[in-house]
This record gives C-alpha cells, sequence and structure tokens, in this order.
C-alpha cells in the first residue's frame, strides 16, 4: 500500500479522515500540521501521496503546493470544506491530483486516491516528453548552427559537417547536441564564433 501524509490543523477533522483512510485499508499514514512546511515534511517522511485537508488553500498553502510540485513532485489529494471555481482551478495550476469539496464518503476514498495516483502519474509522463522534445528541439538548432559553422569556415557539405559533429560526439560519448554546443561554445572562447 501507499505511504499516506495527511496534513490538517484540525485535529478532530484530521482523526475522521485518517479513520476513514485505514477503513479503507489505506495505512501508514503520517500526519502533519498544515502550518509546517510542506516541502520539508514531504523531503523528511517521504510519502507516496498526500492529503491535504483544510477550509480553502489559501495563498500560501497554493504557493506550498507549487513549490512541491517544482521541487518534489507528488500526487496530492485536497479535501477543502469550501469552494469556488477560481479556487479549484488556482488547486490544480499548483499540482493538486485531485480536489474534493465537501465530505467524501469512506466508501469512494480508495478510489479517489487510485484516481489521483493515476492521473499524477499520466501528469509526469506528459511533463517528461515535452521536456525530452524541448531537448530534442535544441539539439537540432544548435546542430544546424554548428553545421552552418562548419560549412562555411571549413567549406564543407552539409553531410560532411553532420559527419565530422558526429564523429566528434561519438569521440566524446557526448549527444550530437551537446558536441554541437561544446564546438560553438570553443569557437566563442576564441572570439572565432560568427
Amino acid at each position: 500500500m501507499y505511504k499516506l501524509m495527511l496534513v490538517d490543523n484540525d485535529p478532530e477533522r484530521s482523526a475522521s479522515l485518517e479513520a476513514a483512510l485505514l477503513n479503507a485499508g489505506c495505512y501508514p499514514i503520517i500526519r502533519v500540521g498544515a502550518n509546517e512546511k510542506l516541502l520539508h515534511a514531504i523531503s523528511t517522511h517521504q510519502p507516496d501521496i498526500v492529503l491535504i485537508d483544510m477550509q480553502s488553500p489559501d495563498r500560501d498553502t497554493l504557493e506550498s503546493l507549487r513549490s512541491v510540485n517544482r521541487e518534489m513532485p507528488k500526487p496530492i489529494v485536497f479535501f477543502a470544506a469550501q469552494s469556488d471555481m477560481e479556487t479549484t482551478r488556482a488547486a490544480i495550476n499548483a499540482g493538486v491530483s485531485a480536489y474534493i469539496v465537501d465530505d467524501l464518503p469512506s466508501k469512494r476514498l480508495k478510489s479517489v486516491l487510485e484516481v489521483a495516483i493515476a492521473r499524477f502519474q499520466e501528469h509526469q509522463k506528459l511533463k517528461e516528453e515535452l521536456e525530452d522534445y524541448k531537448i530534442r528541439l535544441q539539439d537540432r538548432k544548435d546542430v544546424d548552427k554548428a553545421k552552418g559553422i562548419l560549412m562555411q569556415h571549413r567549406k564543407l557539405s552539409e553531410e560532411e559537417a553532420y559527419q565530422l559533429l558526429r564523429k566528434m560526439a561519438m569521440d566524446r560519448n557526448m549527444r550530437m547536441g551537446e558536441a554541437a554546443r561544446n564546438f560553438m561554445a570553443a569557437l566563442a572562447l576564441l572570439g572565432e564564433m560568427p
């Protein structure tokens, strides 16, 4: 099962949610207060999923959620007693995987956690694919620029310039984009960058 971290300042509400989680077979559960630094608590306890139970997310909570999403992303389920569309949207944009308003029947709790985890994993996969695409696009631009410089200065064909960069990358055990950036950085150091 997943290691859960329950964040709540209201001991009675927290105990009620913890009982529902235990009843649904969810444990171990780490309880922390909402006033604790969220990123530090996650770093310390290393939960698999974070549950936050409060009236409504305030500005500080949303900023903490953004920090967690940047630094140490985790599936986050937010239980709010009240909300509006703007607050819900802000919470989702801050990295919340599931945003539940009002009481949740304990029989649906486990499925909500599973959906939040699946949504989080899909979001992480999309973020990784986007980052990979950005890297490949930048590599392509840098390779084209380096090829252009080689073609101009060494009077090479495009294929010859490409093969030269490819050999440089293979000799140094690096990606073509890295080789192109290293080549251009060396030219810049020598003052020969066009």
